[in-house]
């Protein structure tokens, strides 16, 4: 018998329920145990109801497991859910009303005054908001969630600029990448040869959970960060990474030069607690003057690490510069399979 944690998979066939499937293979603490897909994949081998995307080998194990409803009859009393924010609506709830961790990369519930919404590197000490869930009163369950893709990139670089010197404005242009869309996503003559400004909701996003992130805890809520904040949101023909460029204003002055030693010598409780998915270092600078890019950066840290560069000063606000970071990854399965390791190791999942 396994000693480790078994875990469910909630949207197991799509993109993020896929690479939730492959960070898992060799996890030292969980092993999917359960996995749960749309009507049309229900009672199939999950080797044939996946259409398998990721770069390694759909495990062996795993590929033979049967794909349960997706209702938590049956279900481990952890589950990594991967929805679409309609159908998590109503789904998640439903779970941690059963008793369920429910640990969710979904925005349904990321903006609700009593869930946590949760970068470990960032804001670790939101995850008590927990305890004033009704799910957890009743049954002991509980929902906790991680950012949208572009949101947690950008915040892992403005959090060492915001302990260290404060943020008054922040305004950032994404160009992400095609496989935050899905599978199939974007269709081929949209993207190819283009650039789409526009990605429903996301700028919207972007700009309430950064703000959510970067805030304090207030007894049973979090007060969000008060600087200004703009989002514009492009989508790009790039397969794996979300790049931003950011500008930001900050409350004091900085050198360049102190900036830069701010993010790489950047740690916090994920790195002090040795986390298995944390990345030794969660923010990076590259030196070259054309980095970062998705190409040659966005697998550093095993895509758990944000990567930071092109900084200069700028001649509206004070200092401009772009970040990168794995959009199904760090800004996906990576992170909630990050919150759970710290819940886990704060008492939350015995």
């Amino acid at each position: 018998m396994s000693t480790k944690i078994p875990v469910g998979i909630l949207g197991a066939t799509g993109m993020v329920g896929q690479r939730f499937v492959q960070m898992l293979e060799h996890h030292p603490w969980f092993e999917v145990a359960w996995l749960a897909a749309s009507d049309r994949s229900e009672g199939r081998p999950y080797g044939e109801a996946a259409r398998w995307k990721m770069r390694t080998p759909i495990p062996r194990r795993v590929a033979g497991m049967r794909v349960s409803p997706a209702g938590p009859e049956g279900a481990p009393k952890i589950i990594f859910a991967a929805l679409d924010a309609s159908i998590a609506a109503e789904m998640e709830p439903r779970f941690a009303a059963a008793g369920c961790a429910v640990v969710t990369n979904s925005s349904a519930l990321r903006m609700q005054s009593d869930v946590p919404l949760v970068i470990p590197e960032v804001n670790p000490d939101h995850i008590q908001m927990i305890e004033c869930q009704n799910w957890r009163k009743k049954s002991g369950g509980f929902v906790v969630t991680n950012p949208n893709c572009s949101a947690i990139g950008l915040v892992l670089a403005l959090k060492p600029l915001q302990d260290a010197f404060g943020l008054e404005t922040v305004m950032a242009v994404t160009m992400q990448a095609v496989s935050g869309a899905g599978y199939p996503g974007v269709a081929s003559l949209d993207i190819l040869g283009n650039v789409i400004p526009y990605i429903s909701k996301e700028e919207e996003k972007m700009e309430e959970e950064t703000r959510k992130l970067l805030g304090r805890l207030n007894g049973a809520g979090v007060v969000s960060a008060e600087f200004a904040m703009s989002a514009q949101c492009n989508r790009v023909a790039v397969e794996d990474g979300h790049t931003e460029s950011v500008s930001v204003k900050l409350k004091k002055k900085a050198r360049p030069e102190t900036i830069i030693k701010t993010w790489n010598e950047f740690r916090s409780v994920p790195q002090e607690l040795r986390l298995p998915s944390a990345p030794e270092q969660p923010v990076c600078y590259a030196e070259s003057a054309d980095r970062p890019q998705p190409r040659f950066d966005v697998e550093a840290g095993n895509g758990m690490t944000a990567t930071v560069g092109r900084l200069r000063a700028c001649g509206v606000l004070d200092w401009k510069f772009t970040v990168l970071s794995h959009n199904t990854i760090r800004g996906a399965a990576g992170a909630a399979l990050l919150n759970a390791e710290l819940l886990k190791v704060r008492g939350y999942l015995d």
